[in-house]
């Protein structure tokens, strides 16, 4: 599973529908053995902590001392592994009923994540000049995704647009990480997830970088296993992370949000947005990523036709809310200590991402396609010990309005 899908806050019940689970796969790779000292194992999820192992002589060890543990438990957080396609395959959806019911939610949903995936690099390549390389890639039990990644451009220094449908089967972690849940140990859970994800990093440090992800998540309880209810949601955002503060640029991306959601419910912006405020908090530094947007999940209080389209309405808000602000700040002069402050300002999206995001940890635990889940990264970022930016400059502006979440309409 992708970044492209984020993980819900939590799950609720439906009755309705079903997704069929996979059986993972075994490959090479997944035959090496796994060494554990005993430090990594205290600090291990719940099924390496739970483990007892035999070793030579007979004697049982707990996992508290140092083992191995053989690719049976590495095979069992996977989900089966990806094959390289030669061209995008007009469908990611399962033969049957799935690919066949055109009017069916999974259907359209996916029709719609590739058409924004589609309108969204036709808007980058128009301003930057460069074309993004595609990578298209199927799972044996059915999904797959296409990555689309501009690196190196004139005027994006990355930028990366995803979309996958997958078909899987979690484990009790990457379910724990997908909804949130820290109640009881579901066993494994067959999934059906599907996303558009993009992440955007500029050159030019006054150009703001754009990250946004639209998803529908399912999820099915197996025969006889508890704590795990079926459900469905929608979940996404769009959120602005600039290095530099220009007000009527944070004004003008949160308005084209505002102006979405209302659309659909007056009330959805002032939550979206404190929850987006809430959710990207680097809670180690006391700081958000950036400055804001929306973000939501678990939606499912509502007919799903309703909420597929409102997660259009705001998938379209991208290019109409960013592209005109790069347009402005694309080729503004700037120094090399502009530059630094870009690279830290990078770095903390990269803590955030690797430490916090939910998307990323669901991805990774189900064992997702790698250069597709890092795709998020910017190409280069910085660290300095302990850089505090003097009070008053606009380094520090940026900084208090990261610390500060503010309401910018």
């Amino acid at each position: 599973m992708e970044a492209v899908v984020m993980a819900a806050a939590k799950t609720l019940p439906i009755s309705s529908l079903k997704c069929g689970a996979t059986k993972s796969a075994t490959t090479a790779s997944q035959k090496k053995t796994l060494s554990l000292s005993s430090c990594s194992v205290r600090q291990a999820p719940d099924f390496l902590r739970d483990l007892s192992v035999t070793v030579a002589g007979g004697r049982n060890v707990k996992s508290s001392r140092k083992l191995q543990v053989t690719a049976a438990v590495a095979e069992d957080r996977r989900i089966e592994q990806e094959s390289m396609l030669s061209e995008k395959p007009a469908t990611l959806l399962r033969d049957g009923q799935d690919a066949e019911d055109k009017n069916g939610l999974r259907a359209r949903f996916e029709q719609m994540v590739f058409r924004i995936q589609n309108e969204v690099c036709a808007a980058v390549e128009a301003v930057d000049g460069g074309k993004f390389r595609e990578d298209a890639w199927s799972r044996p039990g059915g999904g797959g995704g296409v990555s689309r990644v501009l690196q190196g451009g004139n005027v994006w220094e990355k930028a990366g647009v995803n979309v996958s449908v997958v078909y899987g089967s979690m484990p009790p972690e990457a379910y724990r990480a997908a909804t949130g849940s820290a109640t009881k140990k579901p066993g494994r859970i067959p999934f059906f997830a599907s996303g558009v994800s993009s992440v955007m990093h500029p050159k030019n440090p006054f150009a703001p970088t754009l990250h946004f992800n639209y998803r529908y998540f399912e999820t099915d309880a197996p025969e006889g296993v508890e704590g795990a209810p079926r459900a469905w949601w929608f979940g996404g955002g769009t959120d602005f992370t600039p290095s530099y503060l220009f007000e009527e640029d944070v004004k003008y991306f949160h308005q084209t949000q505002k102006n979405a959601c209302d659309k659909y419910d007056p009330a959805f912006y002032p939550k979206f947005k404190k929850w987006c405020d809430d959710y990207f908090l680097i809670k180690h530094r006391g700081e958000r990523r950036g400055l804001g947007g929306i973000f939501f999940d678990d939606l499912n209080d509502r007919d799903p036709n309703e909420l597929l389209a409102f997660a259009t309405e705001c998938a379209d808000s991208v290019i109409p809310g960013y592209i005109p602000i790069i347009e402005k700040r694309k080729d503004m002069p700037f120094t090399q200590e502009h530059k630094d402050w870009q690279q830290l300002r990078r770095g903390r999206y990269v803590e955030f991402n690797l430490v916090y995001d939910r998307g990323t940890t669901f991805g990774l635990q189900t064992g997702g396609r790698i250069e597709s889940i890092l795709m998020s990264l910017p190409l280069t970022a910085r660290w300095e010990y302990d850089h505090q930016p003097e009070e008053g400059t606009e380094e520090w502006k940026l900084l208090d309005a990261c610390r500060n979440p503010r309401e910018w309409l």
